[in-house]
């Protein structure tokens, strides 16, 4: 298994924290799950062990610092350790609504809460592993090209702050043997909910855009995330991994 005996943090209960903690679990990881809302992380727990795993859940606001930060010193008491830390919370992201007409609360809430939350999570994380001397942070976002996506408010633009502030903590924790990495998709389309109306629009849009005609999975997710998590990509850091299925050919 790719992530036996590892010790993994994952903030938010929606279906992409569901499919990156299950398929961590069924890889060998003992999960974390935190969040605000309890009956999502006790279904996404409820799958974990359906994967033959184990997963601890705490309600918690990853934009709570001091909450994030007794979570992750009672994880890690716990369990001996924080191998893994990934922020999947939801960023309240307003959209089809154009820029111009868009009030600078919607506009600026998915950045802030990306980054805070983002600066919050890793850094509880990366303060028990520095003393490891290893682990990694995840970091899950788009693709990043303001010019592929219109009326999206500021969800591109959260997610090349969230690059940046990449780069810049994979060359600070690089020397502690932490490893930094983005997994970016170009669009989930079986994230989204099945009534919901623009589904199969969207789904069109997404698959259109790429090189192999069609998206990213949840699965495909939940995958990446393992081998990115795992000594197999024990290279990588500092880096996004395109899962974009050639929607950005880089």
């Amino acid at each position: 298994m790719l992530l036996g005996n590892k010790v993994a943090v994952i903030y938010g209960g929606g279906v992409i924290s569901e499919a990156v903690a299950t398929a961590f679990a069924r890889e060998g990881a003992r999960v974390f799950l935190a969040g605000r809302n309890q009956a999502r992380l006790a279904a996404v727990a409820g799958a974990v062990e359906a994967a033959g795993g184990r997963a601890g859940t705490a309600v918690l606001d990853a934009l709570d610092e001091p909450a994030v930060r007794e979570h992750a010193d009672a994880v890690a008491a716990s369990a001996g350790a924080i191998d893994i830390s990934m922020n999947l919370i939801s960023l309240g992201d307003v959209q089809g609504i154009p820029l111009v007409d868009m009030t600078l609360a919607d506009f600026e809430r998915p950045v802030l809460t990306a980054l805070r939350s983002t600066f919050f999570t890793s850094r509880a994380a990366a303060r028990h592993m520095m003393r490891q001397g290893s682990g990694v942070v995840l970091i899950f976002g788009g693709y990043g090209d303001p010019t592929r996506g219109h009326h999206i408010g500021g969800l591109q633009v959260a997610f090349q702050a969230l690059e940046a502030y990449r780069r810049n903590l994979a060359a600070e924790l690089g020397p502690h043997g932490i490893r930094v990495v983005t997994l970016q998709t170009g669009g989930i389309v079986d994230s989204l909910p099945a009534d919901f109306d623009g589904r199969d629009a969207i789904a069109g849009q997404i698959a259109g855009a790429t090189m192999l005609g069609r998206a990213a999975t949840l699965a495909d997710v939940g995958n990446v995330a393992c081998f990115a998590a795992s000594d197999w990509a024990r290279t990588l850091t500092a880096t996004a991994i395109n899962m974009t299925c050639g929607s950005r050919p880089d």
